[in-house]
C-alpha cells in the first residue's frame, strides 16, 4: 500500500505551507525545501506532480492494499535532497532522522513521530524506484511552474544554451593487471559464498588465494622498465617484467580452471544458484579478456586497440574521455549534454553513451522542442558543429549560434562577425555556470551503479537543481520583502 502523502494531519503535525525557513541562509537545504514547499502549495502544480508520482506504482499493484510503503512525496523530497547536497545514503539517513525542518517537510509530527527513523536500506530501495520517464515528466512540470513564478509570458520565447560535460563513474584508474585482479577477486568471493551456501568443499582457502593473487599482482605492478644505457641491463629487466606478468596470469588461469570445475559439479534447480553461476561466468569472461590483453601487450609487444579496452569490470559503461582541458588529461565516465534557458532552468539533458557532441546537437534540440515548444534559439560551441547540424538546426529554430570549424568562407565570416552572433556567443558562457552548479550539487561523480543508475542519478540531479533554482528565486523575493519591512520599522522608530 502506497500513498503520495497522508493528507489527514496528525496531532502536532505542522502543515507544509506553514513551515518557516531562515531566509538569510545560503545553504542549499533551505532553498530546496522552499522550492518543494512552493510546488506543494500550488494546487495545480501539486496535482500534476502527484499524478506523475503515481506512475511509480506498478500496474499490477493495488496502492490501497498490502503493507504500507514510504509515501511517494517523501521519496521525492529525499531523492532530490540527496542529489542537491551531493550526499551518500549514510549522510541522507543521518539528516532525515535528525533535521527538524526536513522532517516537517516529510510530514512527521514533532511529538508523535519523534521516534520514527529511516533505515539505510529503506532509503536505497525507495529512492531507486524513480524511472527516467517519471523524472523527466516532473522536471517539465517544475520548469513550467518556475517560468510562471518568474513572470515569463506564455508568448515569450525561450533562448537556450547547449553544452556537455563529463560525469565520472565511481571507478579507480584502470590498467589491464588491476582489472584482472578485480575480476579474480570477485570470482573467488562469489564461488566461496556459493560453496558455503551449498555446503560444498574446496574453497576454504579462498581468502589465502586472494592474498596470493594480490602478491603476484603487486610484483608485476611495481616492476618498472630500465632506463639504463646498457642494453644487457634493459634486456634483463624486460625478462623480469615478462616473467612476473606470466606468473600472474598463470596463477589467474589456474584459479579460473578450479572455479570452472566447481561450477560443473553443481547441479541445482534453484534459480538463485543459477543466477549466481551466471554472475561468476560473467567475471570469468572479464578475467579471460584481461589475461589475453596482458599476454598480447607484455609478451608479444602488441598495442591493444582502444575499442577492445574495458575501463571497469563493475561499471562497464565507463568511457575514456579526453576533452583537452588544462591539467585534465582524461576523465572516466560518460558525457552529459544539457540545454538551459535564459532563466537558468535546465530544460532537458541527455546522457551521451558512445556519442559525441556533433551527434547529439540535433537530437537533443528535437527532444527539447517536444517538451518546450517555445524554444526559438540556441547557442552551441564549436564541438557541436557539422554541416548536417547547421542545416537541420536552422530549419527548426529561428536563430542558431553554432560556430564553424576551420577556415570560414566570406559569407560565414560575415555571419560570425556580426554583433548579433557575437552577443549570443558572449551569453553562451552562462551555460558553464549551470554546468558548474550541477557538478557542485551531485554531478561531479556518480555514486549509483549501472547505466540505468547513472541515468537516474543525472535525472534526479537535474530535477533537484531546478527545484533549488525555484527555491532561491522565492527565497530572495521573501527576503527583499522582509528587508523592506524591517527598514520601515526602523524608520518609524527613528521618527518616534
Amino acid at each position: 500500500m502506497r500513498k503520495i502523502i497522508d493528507m489527514q494531519m496528525k496531532i502536532g503535525e505542522i502543515d507544509i505551507s506553514k513551515i518557516e525557513f531562515d531566509l538569510r541562509s545560503r545553504d542549499e537545504i533551505p532553498k530546496l525545501l522552499i522550492g518543494l514547499q512552493s510546488i506543494f502549495c500550488n494546487l495545480e502544480t501539486r496535482e500534476q506532480v502527484f499524478k506523475v508520482l503515481m506512475e511509480l506504482i506498478p500496474d499490477n499493484v493495488d496502492p490501497n492494499n498490502g503493507r504500507k510503503g514510504m509515501d511517494l512525496w517523501r521519496i521525492l523530497v529525499l531523492g532530490t535532497l540527496r542529489l542537491s547536497c551531493d550526499w551518500d545514503y549514510d549522510k541522507l539517513m543521518e539528516i532525515a532522522n535528525n533535521h527538524k525542518k526536513l522532517r516537517l517537510m516529510l510530514g512527521h509530527a514533532p511529538i508523535i513521530d519523534d521516534e520514527y527513523e529511516y533505515a539505510l536500506q529503506t532509503l536505497k530501495d525507495n529512492v531507486s524506484l524513480f524511472t527516467l520517464e517519471v523524472l523527466d515528466k516532473i522536471n517539465q512540470i517544475v520548469v513550467k511552474y518556475g517560468h510562471e513564478v518568474i513572470g515569463k509570458k506564455p508568448e515569450e520565447d525561450l533562448k537556450g544554451s547547449c553544452d556537455s560535460f563529463v560525469l565520472e563513474t565511481d571507478v579507480h584508474f584502470p590498467t589491464d593487471i588491476n582489472l584482472l585482479f578485480d575480476a579474480i577477486r570477485k570470482i573467488i568471493v562469489l564461488i566461496m559464498s556459493l560453496c558455503d551456501n551449498l555446503g560444498l568443499p574446496g574453497w576454504r582457502k579462498g581468502d589465502y588465494n586472494i592474498k596470493k593473487v594480490k602478491k603476484y599482482f603487486r610484483k608485476a605492478q611495481q616492476l618498472k622498465r630500465s632506463t639504463s644505457n646498457d642494453s644487457e641491463k634493459r634486456s634483463k629487466r624486460e625478462q623480469l617484467i615478462i616473467s612476473a606478468h606470466l606468473a600472474y596470469i598463470d596463477l589467474a588461469k589456474s584459479l579460473i580452471d578450479r572455479v570452472r570445475e566447481t561450477i560443473t559439479s553443481i547441479s541445482s534447480p534453484d534459480i538463485v544458484v543459477h543466477l549466481k553461476i551466471q554472475e561468476i561466468q560473467k567475471y570469468i569472461t572479464h578475467a579471460e579478456r584481461q589475461i589475453d590483453q596482458i599476454r598480447r601487450r607484455v609478451v608479444e609487444g602488441e598495442t591493444i586497440p582502444h575499442h577492445e579496452k574495458v575501463f571497469s569490470i563493475f561499471e562497464e559503461h565507463t568511457e575514456w574521455i579526453s576533452k583537452g582541458k588544462a591539467g585534465v588529461s582524461q576523465e572516466l565516465g560518460l558525457k552529459v549534454c544539457v540545454v538551459k534557458d535564459q532563466f537558468g532552468f535546465i530544460l532537458h539533458h541527455r546522457v551521451m553513451h558512445n556519442e559525441t557532441d556533433d551527434k547529439v546537437a540535433f537530437p537533443i534540440i528535437i527532444e527539447t522542442k517536444e517538451r518546450f515548444n517555445e524554444l526559438s534559439s540556441c547557442s552551441f560551441d564549436k564541438g557541436f558543429h557539422s554541416p548536417y547540424n547547421q542545416k537541420e538546426l536552422n530549419e527548426i529554430l529561428d536563430k542558431v549560434t553554432l560556430p564553424r570549424k576551420g577556415k570560414l568562407s566570406a559569407i560565414n565570416k560575415e555571419i560570425e562577425n556580426s554583433e548579433e552572433f557575437k552577443e549570443a556567443r558572449r551569453k553562451h558562457s552562462a551555460v558553464e555556470s549551470s554546468i558548474n552548479a550541477l557538478e557542485n550539487h551531485g554531478l561531479d561523480r556518480c555514486r549509483d551503479h549501472g547505466l540505468h543508475g547513472f541515468k537516474r542519478y543525472v535525472g534526479l540531479a537535474v530535477l533537484a537543481r531546478n527545484i533549488q533554482i525555484l527555491g532561491h528565486i522565492l527565497q530572495q523575493r521573501q527576503l527583499k520583502r522582509l528587508q523592506k519591512l524591517e527598514k520601515k520599522q526602523q524608520n518609524k522608530l527613528r521618527a518616534a
